[in-house]
């Protein structure tokens, strides 16, 4: 894991887990980093250590955490790692537990930052995430299982990109499809994440047919599976994912490459 990942105009490379780098208008961009090796997480048992390290990655931009909340999402290496960054964006909740230099995105809510290729401003939009199925009990705050949010990226000249955090609505899923058209690419935590104490062990993130689904409505051109493997919980692997796209007619549109492999963000 000592090779750098070299610098791309505008891809994406899927590390294991949930964590994704994504090289987009000059900036680099990770995902819930998790670079933890093998091994058990509280409740949780992680079975694969990431495809890179933080050595590799590098420098960055600008990390992504959808929640905090579970070592799957941000382990103790990728909290780490976080903390090096110059902004970390995250729901509120989240944002006050991590400290700086997280900053707090209710859904709706966006954060702009200056990009080095010369393009103007790269905007971030926090956007709803359902972590468990609808009808799962809610706290104060609204949230099913606990504070989780997903992310737009987009700007001028640039793909729209859509992060969706581990998310298990296609309703919330057709929601921001309707209030952000033109979803060109999309990163999707798939996995059926299933722990059996919760929500009578159903699905807290997507599985294969909703992440079918899930692309179908949102309409991109380029969808990327994450949160597949590397970990215990996750009940659905990657021949899920492929079977699910290829039975729904959309297996054009699925982006596959071994972990650490960069993946184009545009067709």
């Amino acid at each position: 894991m000592s090779t750098g990942l070299s610098r791309q105009e505008c891809a994406v490379t899927v590390l294991g887990g949930p964590t994704a780098v994504i090289d987009i208008g000059g900036l680099r961009i990770v995902s819930d980093p998790t670079f933890d090796e093998a091994g058990p997480q509280g409740y949780l048992t992680k079975t694969a250590g990431p495809a890179a390290d933080e050595d590799a990655v590098g420098p960055v931009d600008l990390v992504l955490v959808s929640h905090e909340a579970h070592p799957d999402n941000l382990d103790g290496r990728g909290r780490a790692f976080a903390k090096t960054a110059p902004l970390v964006l995250t729901g509120p909740r989240a944002a006050e537990r991590l400290g700086s230099p997280a900053v707090g995105l209710s859904p709706w809510t966006g954060h702009r930052l200056p990009r080095p290729d010369g393009g103007g401003d790269l905007t971030v939009l926090a956007v709803p995430a359902v972590h468990g199925p609808e009808d799962g009990e809610r706290d104060a705050d609204g949230n099913v299982n606990c504070e989780v949010i997903g992310f737009v990226l987009s700007g001028q000249g640039l793909p729209t990109v859509y992060v969706s955090g581990d998310n298990a609505s296609i309703r919330t899923v057709a929601e921001i499809s309707r209030r952000v058209p033109g979803i060109d690419a999309a990163v999707l935590h798939a996995g059926a994440a299933r722990v059996p104490a919760k929500f009578d062990g159903r699905p807290l993130s997507l599985d294969s047919r909703r992440a079918a689904a899930a692309a179908a409505v949102l309409g991109a051109e380029v969808v990327v599976p994450t949160h597949y493997d590397g970990w215990a919980h996750f009940s659905e692997g990657l021949p899920e994912i492929e079977l699910a796209f290829h039975e729904a007619g959309l297996s054009s549109l699925l982006r596959v490459a071994p972990h650490g492999t960069w993946v184009p963000l545009t067709r």
